[in-house]
């Protein structure tokens, strides 16, 4: 009888940057070293907190609370505005960086990603060397610090990129997961939020090892679709690719105001701003989109949003402009208004979109 050909784990980087956009502010700005530091908006108005430099994160201080509640934990914080163009060209650097050792780069954000390195045999054919190697590149290149998780499959490299933050890492390896997953918090889980957290607490489940006794029909029966993963990666397993060439569902931006808008023309002047945000990221990314998507949200949170399709995908900003106007008419003016964005979605890479000769031509 043959056996069975042995397919070897797979080696999968995540490399994290820790308190990248603090950091980037520390670093260009040596008076800021060391201080409570917080990139974000106005702690007077509804600003929120974008970073959090490690100096005032032993207040309490996290990304995404107001900058309001922020500067009540710790009244010695400094806030200074993102620069978002500053932090995107550095983000570029460090994929170059990435992509020196491995052509299966799949970014998440500005500030992380993940990378399979499986079958690489530089630096020893060792993942946790090349992880190394990749946070001594980008410290040598940029300045900053990086912190990685190393595994056999994404959901544990991500989380062990968590384990000795910051400017370290960590390695989860096959024999080690049963028993790292069995104490791990639910909490801890990538792909699991406060509110499915919650569920799993009234179900009895708080680690790993409550989630792996629970059947996986019970899980799915609560859960849906989703159950079914809760059960796979309490079993370790994990089966998703590195992407490197990610499909974005949609691009989009939007903003909330100092105060309440009622202002139809002020209204507009603000939805116009975003949609030419919206449309140069879609430039970027060298993405065309066929939907646009306005998003309204009133003074008392509750939110409408108006769509429209096109046969053919929008060619410049002015013509998003003509359809946000339409859609913008349809808009129930209920409340004043503290938040609109623009949404474009239905995207296709504008590589694989044939250019439209002229009619003449």
């Amino acid at each position: 009888m043959i056996a069975p050909i042995q397919i070897p784990p797979r080696k999968i980087i995540h490399i994290d940057m820790d308190a990248f956009y603090a950091s980037v502010e520390q670093r260009d700005f040596p008076e800021l070293r060391g201080k409570p530091l917080v990139v974000g908006g106005d702690p007077n108005g509804r600003g929120v907190v974008a970073a959090a430099s490690y100096e005032v994160r032993k207040f309490g201080v996290r990304s995404a609370m107001s900058c309001y509640e922020a500067r009540k934990r710790c009244p010695e914080v400094i806030f200074v505005q993102p620069r978002f163009d500053v932090y995107r060209a550095i983000s570029s650097d460090i994929r170059r960086i990435m992509h020196n050792l491995t052509p299966l780069v799949e970014p998440l954000s500005l500030d992380e990603a993940y990378l399979d390195v499986t079958g690489l045999k530089v630096h020893q054919g060792s993942a946790t060397l090349m992880a190394n190697w990749l946070r001594a590149q980008i410290l040598t290149q940029t300045g900053l610090n990086a912190s990685a998780g190393v595994s056999f499959n994404k959901m544990l490299a991500k989380i062990a990129s968590d384990i000795n933050k910051p400017n370290g890492t960590a390695v989860i390896t096959p024999a080690d997961a049963d028993a790292f997953i069995s104490t791990l918090p639910i909490e801890r889980f990538h792909g699991i939020g406060k509110a499915t957290a919650r569920r799993m607490h009234a179900m009895g489940i708080s680690n790993g090892a409550d989630l792996r006794r629970m059947p996986a029909a019970v899980l799915i029966n609560e859960f849906g679709k989703r159950g079914q993963f809760y059960h796979d990666i309490a079993h370790g397993r994990d089966e998703r690719p590195v992407k490197s060439q990610r499909i974005h569902k949609s691009v989009g931006s939007e903003t909330t105001f100092k105060d309440n808008l009622s202002d139809d023309s002020e209204l507009r002047i603000q939805i116009y701003e975003q949609n030419s945000d919206a449309f140069n990221q879609l430039l970027k990314k060298q993405l065309i989109a066929y939907t646009i998507t306005l998003k309204i949200k009133y003074a008392d949170f509750t939110q409408v949003t108006r769509s429209h399709t096109l046969s053919t995908a929008f060619d410049s900003a002015e013509s998003a402009h003509y359809w946000l106007n339409k859609l913008f008419l349809d808009i129930p003016r209920l409340l004043p208004i503290r938040l609109v964005g623009v949404t474009f979605s239905s995207l296709m890479p504008a590589t694989q979109v044939l250019p439209q000769l002229d009619l003449f031509e």
